[in-house]
């Protein structure tokens, strides 16, 4: 496979990623706000942070406040991140390899580029909860539909690939702000009101009812457990690091699995999550944990882009913008 080809799938899918998660943070945070009036920027000041973009954001929007965020993380196309950017970036990506994904994949990529173009000409009238959770709905059909279109060849991994780093990045992202925030509220630790919010934490991580299934109770040791190191969890951490590292071992060249620099690192990674636990996590701190786990999974992108997109063994394409 031509590197441009693997490098346009691999951020393809990473992009519509990308946009099922902010669509659905922005989602349970209208529906929160709702249940918790009165919260105003504690509510959404999160989000920003999430995006580590906080200076972007300062420059060009000012105050916390929910018309905002939502038009930063939703329709801002100077933003890099934001729903629209990300779904065009998507669809660019895929209109370029059409031929090595499924039409159906196509089909359905466009169709939500187009639902979100139309939305962003009256970006007041969609900013709402029905909006986004369409959004997500029409990202949980297009992985499905490459889920059941796509052979499970090289096309297929590298897009695994990139969908799994970026869900583990997006679920430490909203995992380490959303902990330091409710932790900043003492006076609301173990009340009905720190209930409500560790609940939102799982349903922004989509992960309420399984949560629930497993542990019941919400305590903040069993929600770190869970999102970090479940391994049968599709949507914790250490899961989404185990699929990307089985897919590499899928991928053929340009160097031996033994020498493969992409490889070593998602290993490291693996192997701290399974000389960790949640008590020593919480203890030793969640941002710090989150931070180096963040620039881990950085690590793993640019070794990707190193190995497979740029190397002498390939066509050289350059790398784009995350």
């Amino acid at each position: 496979m031509l590197s441009r080809v693997a490098n346009s799938i691999y951020w393809m899918a990473r992009y519509v990623e990308r946009v099922e998660n902010i669509a659905r943070f922005l989602e349970v945070t209208i529906n929160c706000s709702l249940d918790h009036p009165g919260s105003g920027i504690a509510q959404w000041e999160p989000l920003v942070r999430a995006t580590g973009d906080e200076d972007y954001f300062r420059e060009h929007y000012g105050a916390f406040t929910s018309e905002n965020v939502l038009q930063f993380l939703t329709f801002d196309r100077q933003y890099h991140s934001s729903i629209s950017t990300a779904i065009s970036r998507a669809r660019e990506n895929a209109r370029t390899v059409r031929e090595a994904i499924s039409s159906e994949a196509w089909e359905q990529l466009n169709t939500l580029y187009h639902e979100v173009k139309e939305a962003s000409c009256a970006a007041e009238d969609f900013c709402n909860a029905d909006f986004y959770d369409n959004t997500v709905q029409q990202c949980y059909k297009m992985t499905g539909i490459m889920e059941a279109t796509m052979s499970r060849g090289t096309a297929w991994h590298f897009a695994n690939i990139g969908r799994f780093l970026e869900r583990a990045d997006k679920t430490s992202r909203i995992l380490d702000v959303k902990y330091f925030t409710l932790h900043r509220r003492l006076r609301d630790v173990d009340t009905p009101s720190d209930d409500l919010l560790w609940s939102a934490v799982l349903r922004s991580t989509c992960s309420f009812e399984m949560y629930r299934k497993r542990y019941h109770a919400l305590t903040v040791e069993r929600i770190v457990d869970f999102l970090v190191l479940d391994r049968k969890f599709p949507r914790a951490m250490r899961f989404s690091v185990q699929q990307v590292r089985n897919s590499l071992s899928e991928i053929a060249g340009p160097v031996e699995e033994e020498h493969n620099e992409v490889v070593r690192q998602a290993d490291e990674l693996l192997e701290s999550f399974a000389n960790t636990t949640a008590s020593f996590i919480i203890d030793h701190g969640v941002h710090e944990f989150t931070d180096s786990l963040q620039q881990s999974l950085n690590v793993i992108g640019e070794k990707v882009h190193e190995t497979y997109f740029a190397s002498k063994a390939f066509a050289s394409v350059p790398q784009q913008q995350q």
